[in-house]
């Protein structure tokens, strides 16, 4: 763990700080917090192959039937 990064948990394992936060709300500390700006770049890719017709439906269904965050 990299001891130079302030921790409002003052842990010093990654066990230590899920522990903490397991215990703790951060609405708590919310003024020892500092504002972070950062850029998303998310770009999506399809990609095509070609499949026999009753694979496709096989990995359609499959696919339909799975469920997504």
């Amino acid at each position: 763990m990299n001891k130079s990064k302030n921790s409002l948990s003052k842990a010093i394992s990654y066990k230590e700080i899920g522990d903490f936060w397991d215990t703790h709300d951060l609405t708590g500390f919310w003024d020892r917090t500092k504002s972070a700006k950062f850029e998303v770049d998310i770009h999506s890719e399809v990609t095509y192959y070609a499949l026999d017709s009753k694979l496709s439906e096989k990995v359609r269904s499959i696919a339909g039937k799975k469920e997504y965050r």
